[in-house]
């Protein structure tokens, strides 16, 4: 009995300080609106997918927050051109820093040759609207209203006037990083990354300026899917960096308006996830999900080198629609770790051309017979190349090795230019040989025009030491 009894005084002393220890956490939380303020400086912003330096052990701080709305016409593909509304003049908007217990002044501009009103509602504010109503602002005038930051805590910012959602699709969204006291732990490398839909009166890779498309926003329609505004944001060039050993940390939200994310990336392992941008912290992480106005932090450490490929893992939106970037990583190998070949170039984008399964079938109706130049011809090929083509054969026609045959100085290509035009048409199936390589795989027929196919068949054999043949539409409405 005695042995009973003081089982049970031990679990009531438990219970009692677990008790505690939540009421602690939750006054703490209620005490930030105490924290005194000790001195003035102003936020230092960086457009993505930079941050700016960690808050460490600062104290709070009453801290100077101005940021300008910009309507800007910007790249949102290769060829393709969009009105973006921006804070900050980026997609997404200028990266907040703060710590808890931040007076934060925040002063938003409206640059006098926009052509709207706008107004920011940032969800680290508690307030009404979280700011949206103290700072409607028509263009050429400025509004500033300040807040204190409670919550430690990743958090989306976005702009909130009417039409709501339009003015969110367009790119008004960004994030304001609350620290809690003390800072977060350190790491070697951070990286701003935000995903966004976009809605476009044409589809995925028409050319040109593309208006937003309303009707397509409602029906969540969304023809491009993009980390950081644009596709390719985060690719080649782009690509954010490592070195092997070091620890990553990503700041990741998700504007929206309408697509929750499926944020993952390849060949690695998310050490520890702030889920939704909080204080749960979940650890050995493949994929996290981000809610459309939502956020998450993810650290890892990378172990060995290559390029790792950032996704959204509703895998057409990576592929397809854009939403894919690279964090490249050099160092030495490790092959306890790691022995595989590696090989650039197996995840690229893939663009927005529908495909299919060959088939058998009946030539297609020409578009037009109009001949463009063959300068014209080869720019208009580019594109269609880029968009259709580059994935498997790469951009400079090289191929991937065992997989996808080469375009460059391609003996198979340059023997027949009709049977070459067929294979795009309807695609193929089984085994050919090029260049003394055998290769057995499917090439997917592409579902492009005859003018299309005449330009990218142009580029191509016009590109890479081949044998330069101009290929005409009314050849390609011949083939069969």
């Amino acid at each position: 009995m005695k042995l009973l009894k003081s089982i049970s005084l031990i679990a009531i002393a438990s219970l009692l300080f677990v008790s505690c220890g939540d009421n602690d956490k939750r006054k703490k939380t209620v005490d930030a609106a105490k924290i005194a303020i000790s001195g003035t400086m102003k936020a230092d912003l960086t457009a993505p997918p930079f941050v700016p330096a960690p808050v460490g052990d600062r104290p709070a701080k009453k801290l100077i927050v101005n940021m300008e709305i910009l309507e800007k016409e910007g790249e949102m593909a290769n060829g393709v051109s969009y009105v973006y509304w921006t804070f900050g003049g980026s997609v997404p908007g200028s990266f907040i820093r703060t710590r808890v217990g931040d007076e934060v002044e925040f002063t938003l501009s409206n640059h006098p040759d926009n052509k709207l009103p706008h107004n920011i509602d940032l969800h680290a504010v508690t307030g009404p609207g979280g700011g949206a109503e103290s700072s409607f602002v028509a263009p050429g005038h400025e509004k500033t209203f300040s807040f204190k930051t409670l919550n430690p805590g990743l958090y989306v910012y976005h702009c909130a006037t009417a039409p709501v959602g339009m003015h969110i699709a367009n790119g008004m969204y960004g994030l304001i990083l609350v620290e809690p006291e003390g800072g977060l732990p350190p790491v070697d490398k951070e990286y701003y990354i935000m995903q966004g839909d976009f809605y476009t009166s044409g589809e995925n890779g028409d050319r040109g300026l593309q208006a937003f498309d309303m009707k397509k926003a409602v029906d969540e329609d969304a023809d491009y899917v993009v980390f950081n505004g644009k596709v390719g944001a985060l690719t080649g060039d782009n690509a954010i960096t490592a070195n092997v050993g070091e620890t990553v940390r990503l700041y990741v939200g998700n504007g929206g308006p309408n697509l929750t994310s499926s944020f993952h990336v390849i060949g690695e392992i998310f050490d520890n996830v702030h889920v939704e941008g909080g204080d749960l912290i979940n650890t050995n992480v493949q994929t996290t999900s981000i809610p459309a106005g939502g956020a998450a932090i993810v650290d890892f450490k990378v172990d060995v080198p290559g390029t790792f490929i950032l996704v959204d893992h509703a895998i057409f939106r990576a592929f397809n629609k854009g939403a894919l970037g690279m964090l490249k990583v050099t160092g030495e190998e490790d092959e306890k770790l790691y022995s595989g070949i590696k090989q650039e170039g197996i995840y690229n984008p893939e663009g927005g051309t529908i495909q299919t399964m060959p088939i058998d079938t009946k030539k297609k109706v020409a578009v037009s017979t109009k001949e463009k130049s063959l300068a014209q011809k080869m720019a208009d090929g580019k594109q269609v190349y880029m968009k259709t083509c580059f994935a498997c054969h790469q951009a400079e026609g090289q191929g991937i090795p065992n997989a996808f045959p080469p375009l460059a100085k391609s003996d198979y290509l340059n023997a027949d230019v009709d049977r070459s035009i067929a294979i795009v048409k309807h695609g193929k199936t089984g085994e050919i040989t090029v260049n003394g390589k055998k290769y057995n795989s499917v090439m997917t027929a592409q579902n492009i025009t005859d003018v299309e196919i005449a330009d990218v068949m142009t580029y191509i054999y016009n590109s890479w030491g081949n044998n330069k043949t101009n290929v005409t539409v009314s050849r390609v409405n011949k083939v069969k």
